[in-house]
């Protein structure tokens, strides 16, 4: 059977990516989900304008128009939703990608609770399904499982 030409489905990350932890923690997320699901993800610290990166203030504008056009492209996204209160942008982009009816997967590894499944009532809501992981646990491979058998059926539609 010749391979398929059809383009891969598109998974958004949306998560802080401020820290060289969380940088190196998406990257980490984002090839682990691509093996499992044989997806493409969307990971906005890559976005690049002109050869700067996020901190240039000169290309902010163009960093948001490439973060709401991948929302905007996107099949499904996948929200980490950990601190005691969840990254602003990330919670813009999954406000964002709620309005549009893209599906999202909330991700919490973060054990502090908030007001639902652990987090913001309004973040939890928009969420389709939910994977919730103590930290305590830093199985990455568990977390991928569980969230590769929630997006599967999102990414089949």
């Amino acid at each position: 059977m010749p391979p398929s030409s059809a383009p891969l489905p598109k998974v958004y990350l949306a998560a802080p990516l401020f820290t060289q932890h969380e940088r190196l923690w998406n990257r980490e997320l984002a090839r682990a989900l691509e093996g499992r699901l044989g997806c493409s993800v969307i990971l906005p610290q890559d976005y690049r304008v002109e050869g700067c990166e996020h901190h240039s203030k000169r290309f902010f504008g163009e960093i948001f128009r490439l973060c709401v056009e991948g929302v905007r492209e996107c099949d499904v996204m996948v929200a980490v939703l950990d601190g005691p209160d969840a990254d602003s942008g990330t919670a813009f982009e999954a406000g964002y990608a709620y309005a549009l009816g893209k599906p999202i997967v909330g991700v919490r590894t973060d054990y502090r609770a908030q007001q639902e499944r652990g987090t913001n009532l309004m973040l939890a809501r928009c969420c389709r399904a939910f994977v919730h992981r103590s930290a305590f646990d830093e199985d990455l491979d568990g977390l991928v499982a569980e969230l590769a058998r929630k997006l599967k059926p999102l990414l089949a539609r």
